[in-house]
């Protein structure tokens, strides 16, 4: 090739790469311009899909923007995690992930399709609600110390459900039957809503469910509940003892949830959502809708808030998980 010729190459391959810049530059500048997808994974009518379609809601209106609820249940969250992480990091396509699936995944199983750390970046942690311990009627028992002695008097019989094996759901049971030295058998479902549908036909006798999904069964009820998971008394039902108060002192749960990104998102494009995920955060409305079904919502925090956040709570189930020699692969 002769110098003019390379010379043009040269130049229409600088102009090629300014161009590509610029229109990032602009596209991020202009974000969004198109539909935002916010995937559940898990089914419609649990407490991922309840909450994911609250934050969608506000955001579309903050930004603008149409969005859409996409459905990914399966594999304790796997599937929905594992397509955000392949999707293009441009902000169209974002996860509300359980704080199962970036904190006990990763401890429970040696192989995962995603990687938290390094496919994800964290925008906001939005909320967390505790966990209610709830019987079919058909178990005669009304408290937990009740609940405990029916257990121990017909050990193996008494079956609890989840949301899938290895979730916070789960592992709240199990920690209650190491606390209480009792046997019962776990039954995953792929949701908390099927799990919830088995309990209400007394097809499982027990569940260690979210106050969002739990609440209305309860209060109908359709559901006992014996105990909450807070250290301090749920205000929806102040009559319920906590789980704490009722002999196990130790016993402290809660699921949280934030909002993730494909990792390498831009920063420009990142900072629109986090902010705007801050002003749902510290908008009354938005605050009022969630806590009427149970989530305490979260205010603002900084990155390194975050990631405190997180890391206490890793180091915490991880003591835990390693107590009970819990493995899931």
């Amino acid at each position: 090739m002769n110098w003019p010729a390379r010379s043009i190459l040269i130049a229409c391959l600088v102009a090629c790469v300014a161009a590509s810049a610029q229109t990032r530059a602009a596209g991020a500048a202009d974000y969004p311009t198109r539909p935002i997808k916010f995937v559940v994974p898990y089914p419609p009518g649990g407490p991922t899909d309840i909450l994911t379609r609250v934050i969608g809601d506000f955001i579309g209106k903050d930004l603008k923007q149409a969005t859409v609820i996409e459905n990914r249940p399966g594999a304790q969250g796997s599937i929905g995690a594992e397509f955000v992480a392949r999707a293009d990091p441009d902000g169209y396509t974002l996860l509300v992930p359980a704080g199962s699936m970036i904190v006990l995944n990763p401890l429970l199983y040696k192989k995962l399709s995603y990687d938290p750390v390094r496919d994800f970046r964290m925008l906001a942690l939005v909320t967390d609600f505790p966990v209610l311990m709830e019987v079919h009627p058909s178990v005669p028992a009304k408290t937990i110390a009740e609940f405990v002695a029916y257990a121990r008097q017909n050990p193996g019989k008494l079956n609890f459900g989840s949301a899938g094996t290895g979730g916070t759901i789960h592992l709240a049971g199990e920690m209650f039957k190491r606390m209480a030295g009792i046997e019962m058998t776990h039954v995953p479902y792929k949701g908390a809503a099927p799990a919830l549908t088995d309990l209400l036909a007394g097809n499982i006798q027990v569940m260690f469910d979210s106050v969002s999904t739990g609440l209305p069964p309860v209060r109908s009820g359709m559901l006992r509940p014996l105990g909450v998971s807070s250290a301090e008394r749920f205000r929806e039902l102040p009559d319920v003892p906590t789980i704490a108060e009722s002999g196990y002192p130790d016993y402290l749960v809660s699921v949280w949830y934030g909002v993730v990104a494909p990792a390498n998102l831009p920063e420009d494009v990142a900072r629109k959502l986090t902010d705007s995920l801050n002003r749902a955060m510290n908008d009354e409305a938005f605050r009022a809708t969630l806590e009427k079904i149970g989530y305490t919502v979260f205010r603002p925090r900084s990155a390194a808030e975050v990631k405190q956040f997180i890391d206490a709570d890793r180091a915490r189930w991880s003591a835990v998980i390693k107590a009970q020699n819990i493995s899931l692969d």
